[in-house]
């Protein structure tokens, strides 16, 4: 047993509780955060997971991303269970649950434990009580120009104010910290990989607006005058301040209101249970926004094809999966645009490729074989964009029978993007397209096809996606990304990733691809693909070089164009 479980333990008593409930997000409800409860207790460093401790037991639910990275770092004191099992949770009966209802929503206590077991709220977060995280919390907000988001904050407040009247509703919550950031035009600096803006934010239906956060935070947004100081509201004041607004009703978010906030609310005002607005208004993405995703395609595409022609043409020494990926940011970096990663690089060779988020450090990596295959995942955070692309890579000549299941990757890859938006224009049918050939040889993937994308923000933004269960009609304007794959344990990984926006062309609706990087041609049973295929392929590597030659040398240039 770790020190932090006993430790945990040991404070049932006291708190009079069977168990203790973490899960991965902060109070904000973010993906990826600086804050990670999860990992101090579980060893657990995957972006969605959530353990259970018990006096005698322990569990940890994660998704099948995770599966062979859960058991890794945390299968030696938890039992891993599968996500869909917590719903309606009976692996445990009658138990005393303790849990912050900071970082819960009522939705989320009902789906997973209130059927079989009770659960305690704790005013205290236990995991803090035995470490707590020392994280900047001071990082100033900064304010984007309207001319490069294309739409000013007043045209947006303007829109929320008409979704309020629609419901007849008197003041939105606004908990998600992406929301906020464009809802304002503002960006932060309090995510790992995203400009993420860590603040509250209530609009009311007469135009009065509230921005939640700590005074040092918004002290440039003040001195441009983007908020007065009449519109800031501390954190710590909330409960007081809220209860001093007027008005009868508030909209808050289902998947981002707290228990905590959400029971100071409801002891004054009635509660509309809704998604907030601007997740689905932010998720169609402007001409500007497009536009500029597009210029940062083109930089990330010039690094990532750099790298790609460097780790399998240029470099003759020997590098592990560590050293491949401080050289592709190195050819990031180049560019005076460049900011950081938009999240954690995965460079995984051979085995660690059949881990799907698999994360390399220095101590553990593998180092790159020849006749690896070499699954790499990574994006970008730029001024003003940002990117995530998958590429997997050989090195020599390959199996048949790797080579014939990577085709099928790639035959899903391109049937999502051929996609005609006009008849398959929801997630889950679109999905079905990505897996049909993996499927015809019964294989398949444990993870969605694609996720929505931020505008300079999160690398991981609904409601959109490409899923099995995902049902939000895709619309012009929004991106996604397209990353079918498919993973042998002990063996390998194959992943394809591009980004992609909807496009209207006269009466179709499609998909245009913003990613642009060559897909490996040497792992392509050429056989396999129809006439059609083939000539997609031939116009994305058109495409390719058409944008990317100018940036690159002579050497590189002639490579690039043999993909054509």
């Amino acid at each position: 047993m770790n020190k932090e479980i006993k430790e945990l333990r040991q404070k049932f008593k006291k708190y009079d509780i069977d168990g203790y409930v973490i899960p991965k997000n902060d109070d904000y409800f973010t993906e990826y955060s600086k804050i990670n409860r999860l990992k101090i207790i579980s060893n657990f460093s995957g972006s969605a997971g959530l353990a259970v401790v018990l006096k005698d037991k322990n569990y940890l639910f994660t998704d099948g991303r995770y599966t062979i990275q859960s058991e890794i770092e945390s299968g030696k004191h938890f039992k891993i269970i599968s996500y869909e099992k917590i719903i309606n949770c009976n692996l445990f009966k009658n138990l005393k649950l303790g849990l912050d209802p900071k970082l819960f929503t009522h939705n989320q206590i009902k789906n997973y434990f209130l059927k079989h077991n009770k659960v305690k709220f704790l005013s205290n977060n236990l995991i803090d009580e035995i470490k707590t995280q020392k994280v900047n919390n001071n990082i100033p907000f900064f304010s984007l120009k309207d001319e490069i988001i294309g739409e000013n904050s007043k045209s947006k407040i303007n829109k929320i104010i008409n979704y309020l009247k629609k419901n007849k509703a008197d003041n939105l919550f606004v908990t998600a910290p992406e929301n906020v950031a464009w809802i304002l035009n503002i960006r932060g600096g309090d995510g790992p990989n995203s400009p993420i803006p860590n603040s509250r934010l209530i609009i009311n239906k007469s135009k009065k607006i509230f921005l939640i956060t700590e005074p040092q935070k918004a002290k440039k947004l003040i001195k441009e005058k983007k908020i007065k100081k009449n519109q800031l509201m501390l954190t710590s004041d909330l409960p007081k301040e809220i209860l001093a607004l007027g008005g009868k009703s508030f909209i808050i978010d289902n998947k981002s209101c707290s228990i905590f906030f959400e029971n100071i609310i409801k002891s004054k005002f009635k509660i509309i249970k809704k998604e907030d607005p601007s997740y689905l208004l932010k998720a169609i993405k402007n001409n500007t926004e497009i536009d500029n995703m597009i210029k940062s395609h083109v930089i990330d595409g010039v690094a990532l094809t750099k790298f790609i022609y460097w780790i399998k043409k240029v470099n003759k020494k020997k590098i592990t999966e560590v050293d491949a990926q401080i050289k592709l940011e190195k050819f990031r970096k180049k560019s005076k645009n460049y900011l950081y990663p938009s999240f954690e690089t995965i460079a995984g060779s051979g085995e660690n490729g059949a881990i799907v988020h698999y994360r390399a450090k220095k101590e553990n990596c593998r180092t790159i074989r020849k006749s690896d295959i070499f699954l790499c995942d990574s994006g970008g955070q730029y001024k003003y964009g940002t990117t995530d692309v998958t590429r997997t890579i050989c090195f020599t000549k390959q199996k048949p029978s790797i080579k014939n299941i990577y085709t099928k990757v790639l035959k899903g890859h391109i049937a999502v993007a051929n996609t005609d938006l006009r008849v398959d224009n929801t997630g889950i049918k679109i999905d079905k397209r990505a897996r049909k050939y993996l499927n015809q040889s019964k294989l398949d993937y444990a993870h969605g096809t694609g996720h929505g994308v931020g505008f300079f923000l999160n690398v991981h933004e609904g409601p959109q996606s490409i899923s099995k269960l995902n049902k939000v009609k895709i619309q012009e304007g929004m991106i996604l990304s397209n990353e079918p794959g498919y993973y042998k344990k002990s063996s390998y990984g194959i992943r394809i990733e591009n980004l992609v926006f909807v496009k209207k062309i006269k009466n179709k609706i499609c998909f245009e691809n913003l990613t642009l990087a060559p897909i490996e041609k040497d792992l392509i049973n050429f056989n396999l693909l129809t006439k059609l295929e083939k000539n997609y392929l031939f116009k994305y590597h058109l495409d390719v070089y058409s944008k990317l030659s100018k940036y690159l040398s002579i050497k590189e240039k002639k490579w690039l164009a043999s993909y054509i």
